[in-house]
């Protein structure tokens, strides 16, 4: 696992993924034996390293990629590193022989992507992307009505996601500098575009366009240690999504933006019969049947209570932490060779929307999103 000592790779795949199936008794295989995930900490910082399997009782960690690399006992290669050493990394996992799993994106551009899938098909190796928000409650719930032909025919889909990320001068930011300067890898629209691009492939049809408009609201911010530094990538992305089907997709991703919504990221979903909104946990209907007729007069005070008139959808099951429901399909699908469609090329196809809606923002243009393949 290199990378434990970033948020992401600590919290969510670490301690709410692994060492969760750990304390339950491990992955029951369903033949009446249990897989065990024995972590080895990677990383550059000796000290962070040592804390984290300390607090946690593991044995295993290293500053040393290549002698971890070298060990046959170790069998998957886990990536949560900052973007720009990403790439290489995976690369010499693939040629070391073990599956791999990483976080996204998986590369920096689209090449470097495709050449990944190349060298995993030729090596044989087992191979997965984190594709995390297919798993929210909230999406489950929105997949499920989508499956259920809820919509009818779907018109369009609305996204907004962000939060305002502090500057780093009077209170500290939540994320880490290196998201805010290009020549490190950083950027929302290479960090969130591959995100939509799986969300919208999955749950409403490929994204055949691209019409992007990225912005640095924000020029100057502060550091880890209070130094101030030029923020050179892009902090807020506005785009424009045409999807396989007719229906067009508008998501606003920010790390700009004061969150006034239930949810961090919402998504409305307009269909000829019916509607929904979902978050990360909720997801709201209104069926054609039930959809009220308002009518337009700014002359008076709005009288009608429209979030009333919407329906919550129950849960209906229990839903577990996203990481940790998709580690588990990744492990058995190593373990036991059971279907897992986000692959490699599945990470690409994210990559190659970033790219292109970067283009498109510098150029002014749609761009189309071409199909890909190995």
């Amino acid at each position: 696992m290199n990378g434990v000592t970033g948020r992401m790779g600590y919290r969510q795949h670490l301690v709410r993924s692994l060492l969760a199936l750990r304390d339950q008794g491990g992955l029951d295989l369903g033949d009446g034996t249990a897989l065990w995930p024995e972590p080895v900490l990677v990383g550059r910082r000796e000290p962070a390293l040592r804390a984290i399997a300390e607090r946690h009782g593991l044995a295993h960690w290293s500053t040393d990629l290549d002698a971890v690399l070298a060990d046959d006992t170790v069998e998957i290669y886990f990536d949560a590193q900052v973007t720009s050493a990403r790439e290489r990394a995976l690369a010499q996992a693939i040629a070391a022989g073990k599956h791999v799993y990483t976080e996204k994106p998986v590369s920096t551009g689209l090449a470097g992507a495709l050449e990944l899938a190349r060298l995993a098909r030729d090596a044989g190796i087992k191979h997965g992307v984190v594709q995390d928000k297919l798993f929210l409650p909230g999406l489950l719930k929105l997949k499920r009505l989508v499956d259920g032909g809820f919509f009818g025919r779907i018109l369009s889909v609305r996204g907004e996601f962000g939060y305002w990320v502090f500057e780093g001068d009077w209170q500290g930011a939540q994320r880490p500098s290196w998201n805010y300067r290009a020549e490190d890898g950083g950027g929302i629209v290479v960090d969130m575009f591959p995100h939509w691009e799986y969300v919208l492939h999955e749950l409403f049809g490929r994204v055949t366009s691209v019409q992007a408009l990225a912005a640095t609201h924000v020029p100057q911010r502060w550091d880890e240690s209070g130094k101030p530094y030029d923020a050179t990538a892009d902090d807020a992305a506005y785009g424009i999504f045409q999807l396989e089907g007719g229906a067009v997709a508008q998501i606003n991703s920010s790390w700009a933006v004061r969150v006034h919504r239930d949810e961090l990221v919402e998504f409305q979903v307009d269909g000829t019969e019916g509607s929904a909104v979902a978050g990360l946990r909720t997801c709201r209907i209104q069926h054609r049947a039930a959809t009220p007729k308002p009518v337009w007069n700014p002359d008076l005070p709005a009288t009608e209570p429209f979030r009333a008139q919407w329906q919550e959808v129950p849960d209906n099951t229990g839903f577990d932490n996203g990481f940790k429901a998709q580690w588990e399909l990744f492990l058995r699908h190593v373990a036991l060779g059971t279907p897992y469609r986000w692959d490699l090329l599945a990470g690409a196809r994210g990559v190659q929307l970033a790219e292109l809606g970067l283009r498109s923002s510098a150029e002014g243009r749609r761009v189309e999103v071409p199909e890909i393949a190995l």
